[in-house]
C-alpha cells in the first residue's frame, strides 16, 4: 500500500462541539499524521466546487448550507494506506450505524452532520487536496 495522502474535513458540527483535538488525537493514535491543516469558513463557491458530484441530488443545497454554516478544519493526512485507514477511523456515514469508537459514532449527529469527511480514493484525495491546499502547504509529510 505504501505512504499515501488523503483529505479530511472536520465539519461545522464537530468544530462547534470543540471536538477538533479529540478527532486529531484519534487520527494520530491510529497512525495518521497531519501534513497540513487550515481552520476556515468555506465560501459557497468553494463548497459547491468541492461537492460538484452531488449537484443534482436533492440534498445538495442543504449540504452546502451546512458546510458553510461555521468553521471547518481542512486537513491533509498522511500515512501507510491513509485513504482506507481514514475511512475506517471515521466509521459509517450514518453515525447510528458506525462502529463504536469511530469518529462518526462518537461525534456525528446525523447522516448529514456526521462530523468528518474523508476522501474515498487516491484520485479523490488528490482532487480534493488541490481544491484547498497549495503544494507548498503540505509540509509534515
Amino acid at each position: 500500500m505504501g505512504i499515501e495522502r488523503t483529505f479530511s474535513i472536520i465539519k461545522p458540527n464537530a468544530v462547534k462541539k470543540n471536538a477538533i483535538g479529540d478527532i486529531i488525537h484519534t487520527f494520530e493514535s491510529k497512525g495518521l499524521r497531519v501534513a497540513a491543516a487550515k481552520l476556515t469558513i468555506l465560501s459557497k463557491e468553494k463548497c459547491e466546487l468541492f461537492y460538484a458530484e452531488h449537484k443534482e441530488r436533492p440534498f445538495f443545497g442543504e449540504l452546502v448550507s451546512f458546510m458553510t454554516s461555521g468553521p471547518v478544519l481542512l486537513m491533509c493526512l498522511t500515512g501507510e494506506g491513509a485513504v482506507l485507514k481514514n475511512r475506517e477511523i471515521m466509521g459509517a456515514t450514518d453515525p447510528k450505524k458506525a462502529d463504536a469508537g469511530t469518529i462518526r459514532a462518537k461525534h456525528g449527529d446525523s447522516m448529514g452532520e456526521n462530523a468528518v469527511h474523508g476522501s474515498d480514493s487516491l484520485a479523490s484525495a488528490e482532487r480534493e487536496l488541490a481544491i484547498f491546499f497549495d503544494k507548498h502547504e503540505l509540509v509534515n509529510l
